[in-house]
């Protein structure tokens, strides 16, 4: 299966968690949009910054609701089917 992206193009002040509640409504899930957008991480110059600089288009991940609850569960329940 392919996976899906929605486009965001970030404005001033956001941050990876922000951008994370507002997609899944949890901001633990920032790990699937950095790992979207390597071009942010492949840096050794810079380090990933805290705070985005606006007018950055991201990819956010579609992802099932699933996988979005799962965040959720205690870790013992996390992967249970």
């Amino acid at each position: 299966m392919t996976q899906a992206y929605l486009e965001h193009i970030t404005k001033p002040g956001e941050r990876w968690d922000l951008i994370a509640y507002r997609y899944y409504g949890n901001a633990k899930l920032l790990h699937h949009i950095l790992k979207a957008n390597p071009n942010m991480l492949c840096n050794p110059d810079r380090p990933v910054p805290l705070i985005l600089e606006p007018g950055i288009t991201l990819r956010i991940p579609v992802l099932e609701q699933a996988q979005i609850e799962a965040v959720r569960l205690p870790p013992w329940k996390q992967g249970a089917t």
